[in-house]
């Protein structure tokens, strides 16, 4: 018979020893059922470690990526809020209007108005704002409007006359108002450079004449008056709307100040000696030209104004004169293309001009690109050479302050509707243009022009005047732009004036009239 006692558990006896319990092997887990390598348990160890190091890396570099978003955007918010505000898609300012009461334009005497609001409430009782201009058209480009997507200072300054910095006391008392109309909060008030007594000389004297006209300060590069015509009124800019864009000839809405690209003609001339001067100091008393009313070099070209023969002339009655031949025969035997295009950048051709509102750029083709006859066409002032009223008043004006540019500008303070400053605009140097030394030849040579050359007629007044006139030949029948740029007084130059007149010939006919009534109004006042 089979014995079962050998796997019955015996009884354990008075004694006896417990038994052990056996001990799992090294290794060897019960949940896996098998043994693990203590080297790989190491590794899956290190692996994790890595894993958890990955993950907080990430974190970290998110977390950073994510600070840096904040900051940008809140950042861009801040520097960009005029931009962004103006920007097509933003309605805001559509939304600011039937809150707040767009604030008024002043002139420089920060009491005569160039531009204010009144409000109404239309049939359905909503409130209506009306921009009224007190002037009408003598500082319709300047000043600009607010409809139709806006011009001049009405339109660069939206943001801020929009805006309203009162304070929230003064606001609530605006939002306890019993009529709509009065509930709308005042914006903030601009105080402009323009000075009303030489804007209406200005706008006076150029009549009914074509063009352009800008007064500058040399010192500060505070814009005095700014005057463009064909003008119109912008008290009736939205019912003339679509006569204005179907004009396609007279160009009214453009403002020939900042945007009219014109050949310069003669007073291009300043440039060429700008560069001679920087090239050669000692040409002023080395150079001499026999003028016989023609420059001919490979076949082309030049000649004077009506074929007029000079004789024998020296840079400074080249100058003064007008020598077309003479300053041909410099162009291409005396100013080395290089030095030039060097002089023309530092001139801010083809260049961003120091300039806030819209404006285009001059243009010109550097010499290094160009022909013999091109080179010839150039140092007249002719060929593909287009400048702006505002470059050549700037350039006028760097002359005038020992070669120093300021910034134009033609906001001095902002201020909100209870007349406390909110920002004041300083005067800002740009850089020189030229050295000392030449500013102060170059200025002497514009000094004769008016002693002894083509601007005589400004002459034995009480101020000294220096400038420099041009006529501009721009299309094949000969018809030319009229200009004049210069300064006064010569010594202690206090304003700079650069008139433009389309189509009329020469600058010292009819420029230069101009100018001197613009000087006369300045100097009486």
């Amino acid at each position: 018979m089979f014995n079962f006692s050998n796997f019955t558990k015996k009884n354990k006896q008075p004694g006896e020893a417990p038994q052990s319990t056996p001990q799992p092997r090294p290794g060897y887990q019960p949940s896996q059922g098998a043994p693990i390598d203590p080297d790989r348990w190491e590794q899956a160890e290190k692996e994790k470690k890595a894993a958890r190091l990955h993950i907080i890396f990430f974190a970290v570099v998110f977390a950073v990526l994510f600070g840096w978003m904040c900051f940008y955007f809140t950042q861009t918010a801040i520097e960009d809020k005029v931009e962004l505000f103006d920007n097509d898609y933003n309605k805001r300012d559509e939304l600011l209007e039937t809150r707040n009461r767009r604030g008024s334009i002043y002139a420089s005497d920060s009491e005569t108005l160039l531009a204010s609001t009144e409000t109404s409430l239309d049939e359905y009782g909503n409130v209506t704002q009306i921009r009224n201009y007190p002037f009408g058209s003598m500082y319709a480009h300047v000043v600009g409007y607010s409809l139709m997507g806006g011009s001049g200072l009405e339109e660069y300054y939206k943001y801020d006359l929009l805006h309203s910095n009162l304070p929230l006391s003064d606001k609530v008392r605006y939002d306890n108002r019993e009529n709509a109309d009065e509930r709308l909060y005042p914006g903030n008030n601009l105080i402009t450079t323009l000075d009303p007594d030489l804007q209406e000389a200005c706008y006076d004297a150029m009549e009914n004449y074509e063009g352009a006209v800008i007064v500058t300060q040399p010192s500060t590069g505070r814009i005095l008056a700014m005057v463009s015509k064909p003008d119109f009124d912008p008290n009736e800019i939205e019912t003339q709307w679509d006569a204005l864009l179907s004009d396609n000839e007279s160009g009214t809405l453009l403002n020939r100040v900042t945007q009219g690209l014109y050949p310069p003609g003669s007073t291009f001339k300043i440039v060429d000696c700008i560069d001679i001067l920087r090239e050669n100091p000692n040409i002023v008393q080395d150079y001499s030209y026999d003028c016989t009313g023609v420059f001919e070099k490979g076949g082309e070209s030049i000649h004077c104004y009506d074929y007029e023969v000079h004789g024998n002339v020296n840079l400074e009655e080249s100058f003064a004169h007008s020598c077309n031949s003479s300053f041909a025969n410099l162009g291409v035997n005396e100013i080395d293309p290089e030095s030039m295009t060097e002089t023309l950048r530092y001139l801010l051709f083809n260049q961003k001009l120091p300039y806030d509102l819209p404006y285009v750029r001059s243009s010109i083709n550097m010499p290094d690109t160009l022909s013999t006859e091109g080179i010839m066409q150039m140092s007249i002032g002719q060929g593909t050479t287009a400048m702006t009223p505002l470059h050549l008043n700037m350039i006028t004006s760097a002359v005038a302050n020992n070669g120093l540019l300021m910034k134009p500008h033609l906001v001095d303070e902002l201020h909100d509707a209870k007349g406390r400053t909110l920002r004041t605009y300083q005067p800002e140097e740009y850089g020189a243009l030229m050295t000392k030394e030449v500013s102060d030849q170059v200025s002497e040579f514009m000094r004769v022009v008016v002693t002894e050359g083509t601007a005589q007629s400004l002459s034995g007044r009480e101020y000294e005047a220096a400038g420099k006139t041009g006529s501009a030949e721009f299309d094949n029948n000969k018809s030319s732009h009229a200009w004049f740029t210069g300064f006064a007084p010569y010594d202690n130059p206090e304003i700079c004036v650069t008139v433009l007149i389309e189509g009329k010939g020469m600058g010292s006919s009819y420029a230069v009239p101009v100018a001197g009534q613009i000087f006369d109004a300045y100097f009486e006042n």
